[in-house]
């Protein structure tokens, strides 16, 4: 049965279209208000009540993240001011922990899991981890694939070109060592509309947990 937020999927599809085509400040401005009413407050809505069921399924609060539609072109070569697409996330706090993440665009609308920018002692866990427990991490990786559709994102950081020292070349989880970020995504059933937008980012979230169980666990580790 749908929740309601089916149209939030759609006008949020045909204002990212055009948007897409007219990124620029004089087309945006006097269709802000639009954006604000038909878009972003449903979607704090939307993401509000995924919190709720995200701290149910995990047993950890998660805080919603509703990510600004203004891009940071500081140090970009991209100066279009807008991002055409719908971006959530729910985290928890600590480092080296994954956070959900919810996308929604006109070519795409995933569910993902992930620990995005590792670095410093995170990145020293999250090696440490894969080294210890690489083959259970990438198992499950794979049944989500099975299951959900899953793939690994290529969002963060650029992987490194060699396996990091001090592990050998050869390590059978030499491609997740390489990484400085581990992101998996995946689609929304296709029968989302029937389902609600709810309901399917949730069996989403439900065919990933067994990946966050193992990426929450690299928050935990202890490396000496």
């Amino acid at each position: 049965m749908t929740d309601g937020f089916t149209d939030l999927i759609d006008r949020s599809n045909t204002f990212f279209s055009e948007l897409a085509q007219n990124n620029r400040k004089d087309w945006f401005e006097p269709r802000k208000a639009q954006f604000v009413d038909e878009i972003k407050k449903p979607a704090e809505l939307f993401m509000t009540i995924l919190a709720e069921d995200i701290a149910r399924l995990t047993g950890i609060a998660h805080a919603p993240k509703l990510f600004r539609i203004y891009r940071d072109v500081r140090f970009s070569k991209d100066k279009t001011p807008y991002n055409p697409h719908l971006h959530i996330m729910w985290s928890q706090p600590g480092d080296a922990r994954p956070a959900w993440f919810f996308g929604s665009a006109p070519d795409y609308l995933i569910l993902g899991v992930g620990i995005m920018g590792l670095s410093g002692a995170a990145l020293t866990q999250y090696r440490a981890y894969v080294d210890r427990h690489g083959d259970a991490l990438a198992a499950a990786i794979a049944d989500a694939k099975k299951s959900a559709e899953a793939e690994i994102s290529d969002w963060g950081p650029e992987s490194l070109k060699r396996v990091p020292k001090p592990y050998e070349p050869d390590h059978p989880q030499g491609d997740l060592l390489k990484r400085k970020a581990l992101a998996v995504t995946a689609p929304l059933a296709g029968n989302w509309r029937t389902s609600g937008l709810i309901r399917a980012t949730l069996g989403r979230a439900e065919g990933l947990l067994p990946v966050w169980r193992l990426m929450n666990e690299i928050g935990e580790l202890k490396v000496s």
